[in-house]
């Protein structure tokens, strides 16, 4: 019945177009009767207009067809929205018409959602930053074409997510900047109060005990929140080693600080009057002078007389001299009927006593001249006096013996005298020499007397020393003497004590060998690094010296642990200590410098560097900001991971290799993989920002810590790709294709990967 309707209505409407068609119009180009019916047959979408005298059906605005059966909507967005709708704006098809919508970020001048900019109306920016607070506290809106970034003000640093940010989708804050704790000056302090927010001051002095060396004495805090590293250098004062005082012996120096007192004593035939003779060490790290002076002592021999005959006596003063002196007694001696026969002699004895006494050899019918002087380092004013010897008085005898030792150092005389029990005077000069010393020599001469046909004396002989020794019996008539040779051993008694080490390699101890004799000393050292097992350092030397408080400075290795074994050798017994030196700076690293201008970074190629001030603990790559290359301290301690810094701007640790973990050639590295090195995070860095990478070597050893800096590389933008290419990122690939060691192009070209 619908389709019955539809096809009639069709056929009415072709015969009205034919009736139309044949019927002629009128004079004035006005529709006649039946014009109506030809705008009848326009389409819906369809205007009836008069052109050039006949009615036509026209398409309106926004379609296109023939008027009548046909008229379509035209898309006049398909031009594009820029075209049909200006910037900033999409467009928006509608039967006949369009409209269009601002994007995000912008708004329509007629202040309507949806425009048609015929009227002139466009698209124009809105300032979000208008709307108060919207970036939290302590941020501040930046308005860009369409949308809005917050960043932190001046005096704030972004926490907990990047800068610039979001307020809608990031979680960033914006905290006070506040350097926190100012840095330590070693030997130094903080002088009044400071202010730790960006701009603030603190400033240093140097400790009691200290001096300022170099350096500004003023620590900023800076925007990034830390503060800078401290200039100031406090030296600690030392005074170094004593003065030497003239005619005086170094005898105790426990410190080289401020306040240190060095301690002397006179030498031999000197004195000091006034008081004790002292050093002082300054808080100008020198050493002040001494308050008193060795004056040298004056001998004066008195009250000579003479005993039994050829025997002499005398005293000394002053009374405060107690120690052995040696006194030289030279004898002329000529006949009576002589003028000029002279005979002179020279004999050396040593004692403590304070009224010494000797028996000379004098001859019979002899007139003697005596002189009595003290000998160096003892100065004294000699005593003479002459006298004659008669015939009478002198006893005669053969004068023969011979000598045997006993408890090693005693002698006994085994002599036959015709007068049994009567007392002879023997005179024993000893000479003894080391074989190890050149100028070692223990000479002395002294007389005794002793009845009997087998005397014996026991001497005061040195350990470890050859000896001849000498004994003569001075009779009246020919002197008869006895020589015997001894070699004394090595005493059993340590004589070294109080050994101590300061400066760190330098060596003091105590020797309880008499005064002034000189003695040698054999030292064994042998060094050994447990984190370099090839490294051996074997010394063995001797050194001489005469002081009674011995010190040397040995020539050691940094990083190494000591055995070093002392012996004097007048002594059997050795002495052994153990030291271990500090660590110092380790190797600068060796490193192939390389400068990136917007290209991908290459891989690094780390090599290993020699243990020889230290074990090499771990080796850290550290990425800083270009400009912070001339700034940046080696051994700065603050260094954080990346995830740990306050800024993106901060430098951080992009990786730390155990040096056990590094091949003997060398270890390959790619700055920005995403990987983690030692609990740090090696981060792809910021495109169009410039940086510095920097590879140190870390030594740490018996609780200390030295570094060494080697700039790496200097990586400058704008643009360059961090991360190693990914494989095959547009290939298709063979099964089992992908490594973790190999580029996409390496594939490619073994054929596991072609081009999709």
């Amino acid at each position: 019945m619908g389709r019955g309707l539809r096809g009639l209505r069709g056929l009415r409407g072709l015969l009205r177009l034919l009736l139309l068609l044949r019927l002629p119009r009128g004079a004035g180009g006005e529709a006649g009767a039946h014009d109506v019916d030809v705008c009848a047959t326009c389409h819906e979408h369809a205007t009836c207009q008069q052109k050039e005298g006949k009615w036509i059906c026209v398409c309106n605005y926004g379609f296109w067809g023939n008027g009548r059966t046909r008229c379509v909507d035209k898309d006049e967005c398909q031009f594009g929205a820029t075209v049909i709708c200006g910037d900033h704006t999409s467009c928006h098809n509608t039967p006949g018409g369009f409209y269009c919508i601002c994007h995000e970020g912008y708004r329509a001048t007629n202040n309507n959602r949806t425009f048609i900019p015929n009227d002139g109306t466009f698209c124009a920016d809105i300032d979000e930053c208008e709307v108060s607070g919207l970036c939290r506290h302590g941020g501040q809106c930046v308005n860009t074409p369409g949308s809005f970034e917050c960043y932190c003000k001046e005096g704030y640093l972004a926490q907990n997510g990047p800068e610039p940010f979001q307020p809608r989708t990031d979680t960033t804050s914006c905290a006070e900047i506040d350097c926190g704790i100012p840095p330590e000056v070693p030997g130094g302090y903080i002088v009044g109060n400071y202010s730790s927010t960006p701009g603030g001051q603190v400033h240093y002095s140097c400790k009691e005990g200290f001096l300022s060396s170099s350096g500004d004495r003023v620590s900023r805090c800076t925007a990034l929140g830390v503060w800078e590293s401290p200039k100031l250098r406090c030296q600690e004062i030392s005074c170094g080693s004593p003065p030497a005082v003239q005619n005086a012996i170094l005898v105790g120096n426990r410190s080289s600080s401020p306040g240190g007192v060095a301690h002397y004593v006179c030498q031999e035939g000197f004195e000091s009057p006034g008081g004790n003779v002292t050093s002082v060490c300054t808080e100008k790290g020198s050493w002040s002078e001494s308050t008193y002076t060795c004056t040298e002592i004056t001998i004066e021999i008195h009250d000579v007389s003479m005993f039994n005959d050829s025997c002499v006596r005398w005293q000394i003063s002053p009374e405060r001299v107690s120690s052995k002196i040696m006194y030289k007694i030279h004898i002329e001696r000529q006949q009576p009927d002589a003028v000029e026969s002279i005979q002179e002699e020279t004999l050396s004895v040593t004692t403590d006593s304070r009224t010494p006494e000797v028996c000379l050899d004098l001859q019979h019918r002899t007139h003697s001249t005596v002189s009595i002087s003290a000998a160096p380092p003892w100065h004294s004013v000699p005593a003479i006096f002459r006298f004659q010897v008669a015939e009478d008085h002198l006893l005669e005898d053969d004068g023969i013996f011979n000598i045997s030792v006993f408890n090693e150092t005693c002698l006994k005389l085994n002599r036959h005298s015709r007068k049994v029990g009567s007392e002879q005077m023997y005179q024993v000069r000893v000479l003894g020499q080391r074989w190890y010393l050149e100028n070692f020599y223990h000479a002395a001469v002294f007389n005794f007397t002793a009845r009997g046909q087998a005397p014996e004396v026991c001497l005061d002989l040195y350990p470890a020393t050859d000896y001849v020794i000498n004994v003569t019996l001075l009779q009246p008539t020919e002197p008869r003497s006895s020589q015997i040779t001894i070699t004394t051993a090595a005493t059993a008694k340590q004589i070294i004590t109080n050994i101590s080490v300061y400066n760190e390699t330098c060596l003091r101890w105590r020797s309880l060998k008499t005064a002034n004799v000189e003695e040698m000393y054999l030292f064994h050292i042998w060094g050994q690094r447990w984190y370099q097992k090839a490294f051996v350092q074997e010394m063995v030397f001797n050194t001489t010296s005469s002081s009674q408080a011995p010190e040397l400075c040995l020539d050691l290795r940094p990083g190494t642990s000591y055995n070093v074994s002392l012996q004097a050798l007048s002594s059997a017994l050795p002495v052994v200590i153990y030291l271990t030196t500090q660590i110092t700076e380790s190797p600068f690293p060796e490193v192939e410098f390389l400068t990136v201008h917007g290209r991908p970074l290459p891989r690094f190629r780390l090599r290993k560097a020699k243990e020889i001030n230290g074990p090499i603990s771990s080796y850290q790559v550290l990425v800083l900001p270009l400009s912070w290359q001339s700034t940046f301290s080696c051994d700065s301690e603050g260094m954080t991971s990346f995830f740990g810094n306050t800024s993106l701007a901060d430098g951080y640790v992009a990786a730390e290799i155990l040096a056990s973990d590094i091949p003997d050639d060398m270890l390959e590295i790619s700055i920005g993989d995403r990987l983690y090195y030692g609990g740090y995070y090696n981060a792809p860095l910021k495109t169009g920002s410039d940086y510095c990478i920097l590879l140190r070597i870390k030594s740490e050893w018996n609780k200390e810590r030295r570094y060494s800096c080697a700039v790496w590389a200097e990586v400058k933008g704008p643009h360059w790709s961090l991360l190693r290419k990914p494989i095959c990122p547009v290939m298709r690939c063979t099964a089992g294709a992908l490594s973790a060691v190999e580029t996409w192009e390496e594939l490619h070209i073994r054929g596991k990967c072609e081009t999709v």
